[in-house]
């Protein structure tokens, strides 16, 4: 069995950020990611990030996965291992895993989970016909392969992601022939919608998808609208000739690891479903299982990372190896998260944290 004071679950942004502060402070980490490359869903983002200068504003998603590998990845007391899914985990801080046919144990004196979220989907007929995407995946099909999902596209949801992978669908030489939102108000920044409309893409709430239309692959989709109790307005009905459907109807926390030592969650909406009870160190109700970005709650990315460095900070002073500067460095991220999290979009965050610290129901 090998044995390392950290291993991190999950190479993202908030992973990576963890990592560095607790390498900062004398730990031997190991991180486990499933993918080929560690970064997470920023290896894909080819937008520029909003915010200040300490979260990268104006840099790419890419350049700052770069960026945040950098830091990292000369680092003596560092391990990665890619390609490699989590099987297990158990109770005395045991990892086990599988790469490439290989099964492999570890031991940590604490672990950090920051598996990040999937993506949510719509229920509706034919959703299973080809063509039909998570923009996730249209993402990855697009920024890291150079593979277009179709010509005519229509974009479910309205929110951050929807627009912004509407926008770069439209770089790529792709129609987007509406974004359908099926609440009455646009889910993310008003900069975001404001180009796509100047772009004469029609934003249309209260609307969403009934069928999937195709034999083999998707040809054409029926859209509704929706009343305000979320109801089908008759008659109301409309034919949308498209080759390819992206849903972006927000994300769930990947939490599920954690049911594996007892980790107790709760169900709180406004962080995207069920996540892990925290205290105010990011440690689960496991003792020495720590958690950071979006497994414990759906935020941007600049807030991940911020929650990345604080929970590498906590658990370094946890197995009382602190890091030189780690009343210094706590504080600081402590206020760059809060910066963060006083936006408009950051008061669902807060009343989805006071939730979960103030609760003990949960799911097994």
């Amino acid at each position: 069995m090998i044995k390392k004071d950290l291993i991190i679950i999950g190479g993202g942004p908030s992973g990576l950020c963890a990592a560095k502060t607790a390498l900062g402070a004398g730990l031997k980490v190991l991180i486990l990611e499933r993918n080929p490359k560690i970064g997470g869903q920023l290896v894909k983002q080819t937008h520029k990030f909003f915010g200040s200068k300490e979260q990268y504003a104006k840099t790419r998603g890419f350049d700052i996965a770069n960026k945040l590998i950098d830091d990292i990845i000369t680092h003596e007391n560092l391990e990665i291992q890619n390609e490699t899914t989590v099987v297990g985990l158990y109770d005395d801080h045991v990892v086990t895993t599988l790469k490439h046919d290989v099964y492999q144990k570890y031991q940590a004196k604490a672990l950090i989970v920051a598996t990040g979220a999937s993506e949510k989907f719509l229920a509706f007929e034919n959703n299973d016909l080809p063509g039909i995407y998570g923009a996730g995946a249209i993402q990855t099909l697009m920024n890291n392969f150079g593979v277009l999902p179709g010509q005519k596209v229509v974009m479910v949801g309205s929110g951050n992601i929807g627009l912004i992978v509407s926008y770069q669908l439209m770089q790529a030489g792709v129609e987007v022939k509406a974004i359908l939102e099926a609440s009455p108000t646009i889910g993310g920044y008003k900069v975001h919608a404001s180009k796509m409309r100047r772009l004469g893409v029609p934003i249309l709430t209260q609307t969403t998808v009934k069928r999937a239309i195709g034999d083999e692959k998707l040809q054409a989709i029926e859209t509704i609208k929706l009343d305000q109790n979320w109801q089908e307005v008759l008659d109301s009905s409309h034919i949308m000739d498209v080759d390819a459907l992206c849903i972006s109807v927000g994300l769930s926390p990947m939490h599920q690891l954690l049911s594996m030592v007892g980790a107790e969650t709760k169900f709180v909406s406004e962080l995207g479903g069920f996540v892990p009870i925290i205290n105010d160190r990011h440690e689960t109700t496991a003792k020495g299982v720590f958690v950071c970005g979006d497994a414990v709650g759906i935020e941007e990315a600049s807030s991940a990372m911020m929650e990345g460095y604080l929970t590498g900070l906590f658990v370094s002073n946890y197995l009382s190896m602190p890091h030189p500067e780690s009343t210094k460095l706590i504080t600081y991220y402590e206020n760059q998260l809060s910066i963060l999290r006083d936006g408009p979009f950051g008061i669902k965050t807060k009343i989805g944290l006071k939730k979960l610290k103030g609760g003990t129901e949960h799911a097994q």
